[in-house]
């Protein structure tokens, strides 16, 4: 059974910083993309960060190089490091995972960070 669990939310202040993680179980092939997407209250879900089985990685558009996502093959885990982080970062992050055969997306439950001013 394939499982994303995330860590690293919270509550924290304007101009601190953060990691997520995201460890994935039941599926260590076949991985093409792992990733982050977040969604704030009223919002549509979002792409913040992806990185490929080859070591490409895409940002938000306006991620102004606060965000840097990696990938941890011996642990199959992603993690995602926030710097100066700003109240509207404030969102549900989700750990994605595309694989190349099916089913091809899986999704973790999400991890609340709150961001104070």
């Amino acid at each position: 059974q394939v499982q994303l669990v995330e860590s690293g939310g919270g509550l924290v202040q304007a101009g601190g910083s953060l990691t997520l993680s995201c460890a994935v179980s039941g599926m260590r092939f076949g991985i093409a993309v792992m990733g982050w997407y977040r969604q704030a209250p009223q919002n549509q879900r979002e792409l913040v960060a992806t990185i490929t089985s080859g070591g490409s990685r895409d940002y938000l558009d306006s991620a102004s190089g606060r965000f840097t996502i990696a990938r941890d093959h011996a642990e199959n885990r992603v993690d995602l490091q926030i710097n100066n982080l700003k109240p509207e970062d404030t969102a549900v992050y989700y750990c994605y995972v595309k694989r190349v055969v099916r089913p091809y997306e899986f999704w973790g439950q999400g991890t609340q960070v709150t961001v104070s001013s």
